[in-house]
């Protein structure tokens, strides 16, 4: 006689013969993510004549709450590439085991050859497109930075529906309509990125970041900064504080609270 728990309350199979379940439901509904709980907010690059400059902060907020403080959400690959997410943290952490196991074959792979920033873009924008085409998109929007197969700057996007675009400089979140101005004063366009030298570069990403935190409700002054150059590799400092902060231009604003006039 079975005198497990999971036996109680039910027939005695010696008696009645073998439990019948197959009309019960064997495994719950098919559940997808309808909306990011945890989120990153924005990242932001941008391309000088030697490499890429890339940031993002180290918030990940539950909602309008900032939850966690201590969040990188800058990814290296090998040597030459950084991936920069943006959106729901736990997709993010899905995309980091994957890249992680993708690293392992690639160092255990024979073949003598290894993925550049673009090979890698595009491996992302395909996991991202199927996602989407499954009807279970990962709620992130990715940069990727760092050397082509050229050893050129390299610099695009992808997004939860796996749509890819490229520029010289690129921000995500609220970054894409705050830090892209000051980032296009800098570069407008692809031919001005042999003008700029990594201290530029550097100096605007910083001021970005700077803006962001002013400005935008989810974003902290801890952030990650990451250089990439051919001769340099990777350079990733993950603990950054904002510097030279002055709020001087709140006693200007008008429309909140009592100051109406």
């Amino acid at each position: 006689m079975n005198h497990l728990p999971q036996a109680w309350g039910r027939p005695r199979d010696d008696v009645y013969g073998a439990y019948d379940s197959s009309y019960l439901q064997t495994s719950g509904p098919r559940q997808h993510t309808q909306q990011p709980i945890v989120t990153g907010t924005s990242v932001v690059a941008v391309k000088f004549k030697d490499g890429v400059v890339i940031a993002a902060d180290n918030l990940a907020s539950y909602g309008s709450l900032a939850r966690f403080t201590d969040v990188k959400r800058l990814r290296p690959f090998n040597s030459t590439t950084i991936i920069g997410t943006g959106g729901d943290v736990s997709d993010m952490q899905y995309l980091d085991r994957l890249l992680n196991s993708l690293d392992v074959k690639e160092n255990y792979a024979s073949s003598g050859h290894s993925l550049n920033a673009k090979n890698l873009h595009t491996y992302l924008a395909k996991v991202l497109y199927k996602r989407r085409s499954d009807f279970n998109p990962l709620w992130n929007q990715i940069l990727v930075a760092g050397l082509g197969g050229d050893d050129k700057p390299f610099l695009s996007s992808v997004d939860l529906l796996g749509t890819t675009f490229s520029a010289p400089t690129m921000a995500t979140g609220f970054g894409a309509h705050l830090a892209q101005p000051i980032l296009r004063r800098l570069v407008p366009d692809e031919a001005a990125v042999e003008g700029i030298s990594q201290e530029q570069a550097v100096a605007a990403v910083k001021e970005c970041m700077k803006v962001l935190f002013y400005r935008d409700a989810r974003s902290l002054d801890k952030y990650s900064i990451a250089v990439v150059t051919k001769e340099g590799g990777i350079d990733l400092k993950e603990d950054e504080k904002l510097e030279g902060q002055s709020w001087a231009f709140a006693e200007g604003i008008r429309g909140y609270g009592t100051q109406v006039n």
